[in-house]
């Protein structure tokens, strides 16, 4: 079963995620900081990381560069509403293998996510 290790400050948005995502076979991590998704990621190993941008002490893309010293193989999807200019190219510069806009469509998301990591197993 693949892992997922999901990372927002928002506990709605973390149970959100493992609801889509467990019944659609994933084994579902959560961390609502970046120094938790740290802890959880050298703990689980995931293979992938379900990362949001506005979080408070360490934001998603200094938490996607760190994760990448960890490993530097590590897949990350960048989850956010912010419309900043430039924010996606931030994200990818700093490792992100890939960015969704929210609110997005769940379909798209687990397109994504299969794309990335494959099926369940």
């Amino acid at each position: 079963m693949k892992k997922i290790l999901v990372v927002d400050d928002d506990k709605s948005v973390l149970q959100m995620f493992k609801d889509v995502l467990e019944p659609s076979g994933y084994k579902v991590f959560l961390a609502e900081s970046g120094n938790e998704a740290l802890t959880q990621y050298k703990k689980i190993k995931p293979h992938l990381v379900i990362m949001d941008v506005l979080m408070p002490k360490m934001d998603g893309v200094k938490t996607t560069k760190e994760i990448l010293k960890l490993d530097k193989k590590a897949k990350i999807i960048v989850v956010t509403a912010v419309t900043k200019p430039g924010l996606e190219k931030n994200c990818v510069k700093a490792g992100a293998s890939a960015f969704i806009m929210k609110p997005f469509e769940i379909d798209k998301l687990l397109s994504t996510i299969k794309n990335m990591v494959g099926g369940k197993r």
